[in-house]
């Protein structure tokens, strides 16, 4: 039974905000369970300069997992949410540091990226989240 638009934004968000590894691992295997596939991937860094970097380790690690195949539909898919997700969190990121998550989600022709990051100077630091969706077409 395959997850919704909704299921699966949920799933990419409850990774992106999990906590460790042993954390994500947990979460991945309830939700393969449903069949969503998910994955996490940790960053910091300045916001501006860092967004082509988030993107590509968004694709790749998505690639890696087997979400969605090494050619330029599943590239696209993910590369677009990622930048849809973090255009969502750059008029509170701008300028600043970020440090958090990113999770991928996908369940058939659903996938979702999700941010969530600290924003900030020193520990000053905002919350920012971002979540996008693509549909791209089931692998045969």
């Amino acid at each position: 039974m395959e997850g919704n638009s909704v299921e699966v934004g949920k799933a990419a968000l409850a990774m992106a905000i999990s906590e460790g590894r042993q954390a994500e691992q947990v979460i991945q295997e309830q939700l393969k369970s449903r069949s969503i596939y998910a994955v996490a991937i940790d960053f910091g860094g300045e916001y501006l300069p860092s967004v082509k970097k988030i993107i590509e380790r968004a694709v790749v690690a998505a690639q890696r997992q087997g979400l969605v195949r090494n050619d330029h539909v599943g590239e696209g898919a993910v590369a677009g949410a990622a930048h849809a997700a973090l255009e969502q969190i750059t008029p509170k990121a701008a300028g600043l540091n970020v440090g958090g998550k990113i999770g991928i989600a996908r369940s058939g022709e659903h996938l979702c990226v999700a941010v969530y990051f600290g924003v900030g100077v020193l520990n000053l630091n905002e919350v920012a989240v971002g979540l996008a969706h693509r549909s791209i077409a089931q692998e045969k």
